[in-house]
């Protein structure tokens, strides 16, 4: 079986992961956003914000874990797969910070396609800056604008998710994918 693979994209503090645990809990399989993972890794190693002063190398992380995601999740025996982000978000991070990548990343943007892209947008009621997310409210604005111009560059159909609670907002996402 090839499932569905369905991304919640969206800025930092936007709710995705909120959204994605709730789908889990409510028995969905589901991958969870890997970047706090290298972050949290880097630091082990000494590197406070590997993000920050390795860009290219925080992105090849989060491209090779991405890409290892997508295909894990094409060999589950479920319908749908939701994951907290998409392998586009690593290009868009990028070109928010206005740093080049090499070809392989936009390569691989095109050979791993997403069914579907659900996007959230700032949400300045929900923002919280934490040990892991360094962005302020305006930047996360400004990165929910290059999310959506990667993905559209792709030719991804976004489908906006309202401002709502996080029952509501998981709810509008399976009615989108006609799940009950």
């Amino acid at each position: 079986m090839n499932p569905k693979k369905v991304v919640i994209a969206g800025g930092p503090g936007t709710g995705k992961t909120s959204i994605v645990n709730h789908l889990r809990e409510r028995g969905f399989t589901c991958y969870d956003e890997i970047s706090r993972q290298v972050t949290l890794q880097a630091r082990k190693d000494g590197i406070e914000q590997l993000f920050l002063t390795e860009p290219l190398l925080f992105s090849e992380k989060l491209l090779d874990g991405r890409i290892q995601q997508f295909n894990n999740a094409s060999h589950e025996s479920e319908s749908i797969v939701f994951l907290d982000r998409g392998i586009p978000d690593v290009l868009a991070y990028m070109d928010y910070i206005g740093d080049h990548y090499p070809k392989h990343f936009i390569d691989a943007s095109r050979a791993y396609l997403y069914d579907y892209v659900f996007i959230l947008a700032p949400w300045q009621e929900i923002f919280i800056s934490d040990n892991e997310r360094y962005e302020n409210f305006e930047q996360a604005i400004e990165i929910h604008h290059h999310l959506l111009s990667t993905y559209k560059r792709f030719g991804y159909q976004l489908i906006d998710v309202p401002f709502a609670s996080v029952e509501h907002r998981s709810d509008f996402i399976l009615e989108e994918l006609n799940i009950q």
